[in-house]
């Protein structure tokens, strides 16, 4: 396959769809796979027009992970600059929305944990075999998993190897929301339409800062948080975010 094949980029208004394409090895990731996926993290990121991303996988599959196939013979799917995936070491500066159906394990789990949002449909298992066949999870699974859910149940999922269903991790907080089997993708463009109608200035401002912020003491957030907030209040969409809502009126948007 092309790279544009393994890793489909479709623009649907302001949010890109990115559906990995490999079913028949259940979406898992080879080296030429991790490529692809850095060029349309890389074309999503330059297209001023796109504000979100919605990442999901084909025929019923959200990703198996790493190919262990390629592996076997030295090629592991990491990419220079973006890393793991072509994804998952340098996240874009736009959310990315997780769209998980069936399976989501070893780095297909670490997929969603370097997405913003993650939807699940029910029934869909989610885990970190890795430790369980020899191997520990490279990722970023063990040390982005224990931020999101409660230290003790992230230790059960890494040590242990056994997947949760997308139920329990949306009880942990992991799962933002849950859909019908069949309907993750439906449900994550509503989410998407939601975040894309936000000042996108400030929604990559408030992204960074979040993502960030588990890195930073209280005290020190005020002034680290100052490069990204100072921008936005000096951009046209601050102003006509104001001037909408004294106006009663629907914002339009310039990304600037």
């Amino acid at each position: 396959m092309t790279h544009s094949e393994l890793i489909r980029l479709e623009r649907v208004e302001h949010v890109a769809v990115i559906t990995i394409n490999r079913p028949r090895r259940r979406n898992a990731f080879d080296l030429a796979t991790a490529t692809a996926m850095e060029a349309a993290i890389d074309e999503f990121e330059a297209d001023t027009e796109l504000r979100v991303a919605v990442l999901t996988g084909t025929d019923g599959t959200f990703s198996a992970g790493q190919d262990m196939k390629a592996a076997a013979t030295g090629e592991i799917a990491m990419t220079e600059r973006r890393g793991g995936f072509g994804i998952m070491a340098q996240p874009p500066s736009k959310p990315v929305i997780a769209a998980v159906e069936g399976h989501a394990l070893g780095g297909g789990l670490e997929l969603c944990l370097a997405c913003d949002l993650v939807v699940a449909a029910k029934g869909a298992r989610m885990g970190l075999p890795e430790a369980a066949r020899g191997l520990p999870a490279m990722g970023g699974g063990l040390f982005r998993l224990p931020r999101r859910i409660p230290y003790h149940r992230a230790m059960a999922v890494v040590l242990t190897g056994v997947p949760l269903s997308a139920e329990e991790f949306h009880d942990l907080g992991l799962v933002n929301e849950l859909a019908e089997p069949g309907q993750s993708l439906a449900v994550a463009m509503q989410l998407a339409t939601k975040v894309a109608a936000g000042g996108p200035v400030a929604v990559q401002a408030s992204l960074e800062i979040v993502r960030r912020a588990q890195e930073w003491g209280d005290r020190a957030s005020w002034d680290l948080q100052a490069p990204y907030v100072d921008p936005v209040l000096e951009s046209e969409d601050f102003k006509e975010g104001l001037a909408a809502f004294a106006e009663k009126r629907q914002p339009v948007w310039k990304g600037r």
